[in-house]
């Protein structure tokens, strides 16, 4: 498929209004908007980390208002079942009949996926890797687009369970939603309060921008966005430098380079280009590489941050010339 500028034109023109129509809810957070809509594009999901009441579960609500698609919540506790999540077989009148679960939909928002156990944390690696469900040893396939958003507190850790490296790493992107501006906070108090005396989310203005087969066909222009060698060569470059990291004690697999071009080829496309440029892979790897990696004992108790060691690295990592 090529990419014509009328097709590039309009591509631009409809994720732009997607990001304003979903910045009417949420304010002073365009770059954690900017990269959940890469995550989209690249068929991706998303772990979103702040600590409460930055907008983590408005941002979720606010992208699935704001498309055409089918949306489910679920509250993760932890008591909360596998079956509660993927659906099990029930009898009724004497015949197994297969009840679905919540993750039958197209956006799924797994709220605070850290307060539930393993077992049922690990009841979406199937469905996040492989876009299926199985029960009762019958695969169903789940509806496309499908896309999981999951919410954790970074501060709060009674009562929580550490997410597995594996569960970590199906998620394309960890973003980290911080502390809005002074500014952007008293538009935060403006919207929220304004006509009505309640704490009810502010999604009353959002309208459907973009419909079921627009995004189907949004995806499909992403895998034809060029990427060169040089590109490939940056990005795996990018990741194997990190597992030899002074301050990190396990870097990035294989799978954070693939997550690297996917983001790229989805933020080309964002802004409106044929072809992936070396800062497509830069400007993201810390989002796309954060939860990929750890830091070793002595980094911890030296008060580093990944984030700090990544944005270093990638200071230092050669990029490619055009």
């Amino acid at each position: 498929m090529s990419l014509d500028t009328e097709t590039l034109q309009q591509a631009r023109a409809d994720l732009t209004l997607l990001h304003t129509e979903v910045s009417k809810a949420l304010v002073g957070q365009g770059a954690a908007i900017e990269q959940t809509l890469i995550a989209l594009l690249a068929c991706g999901h998303v772990l979103l980390e702040g600590v409460p009441g930055l907008g983590k579960t408005l941002l979720a609500r606010a992208l699935g208002k704001a498309l055409s698609l089918d949306f489910a919540r679920v509250q993760f506790t932890p008591d909360l079942m596998p079956s509660d999540i993927t659906g099990q077989a029930v009898l009724d009148e004497g015949k197994l009949r297969l009840r679905r679960g919540p993750v039958f939909t197209n956006l799924l928002l797994a709220d605070e996926i850290n307060r539930a156990p393993a077992k049922t944390q690990s009841a979406l690696l199937e469905v996040m890797q492989e876009g299926q469900v199985t029960v009762e040893g019958k695969s169903l396939a789940l509806p496309q687009p499908f896309m999981v958003l999951a919410t954790q507190n970074p501060v709060d850790s009674e009562g929580t369970y550490l997410l597995p490296e594996a569960q970590r790493d199906r998620f394309l992107l960890k973003i980290d939603i911080g502390y809005p501006s002074a500014t952007d906070e008293v538009a935060v108090l403006r919207r929220a309060t304004q006509d009505q005396a309640g704490d009810a989310l502010p999604l009353q203005n959002l309208r459907p921008c973009l419909t079921r087969e627009r995004v189907h066909a949004l995806q499909a222009l992403v895998v034809a966005v060029a990427v060169d060698d040089a590109a490939l060569d940056y990005a795996v470059r990018i990741v194997r430098g990190t597992r030899d990291l002074p301050g990190l004690s396990m870097g990035a697999g294989s799978r954070g380079a693939i997550a690297l071009v996917r983001i790229a080829r989805a933020a080309a496309l964002l802004a409106g280009r044929d072809h992936v440029v070396p800062d497509d892979v830069k400007r993201h790897a810390v989002a796309a590489l954060r939860h990929r990696v750890q830091l070793s004992a002595d980094a911890q108790l030296d008060g580093l941050q990944v984030d700090d060691l990544l944005a270093e690295w990638l200071n230092r990592v050669e990029a490619p010339r055009r």
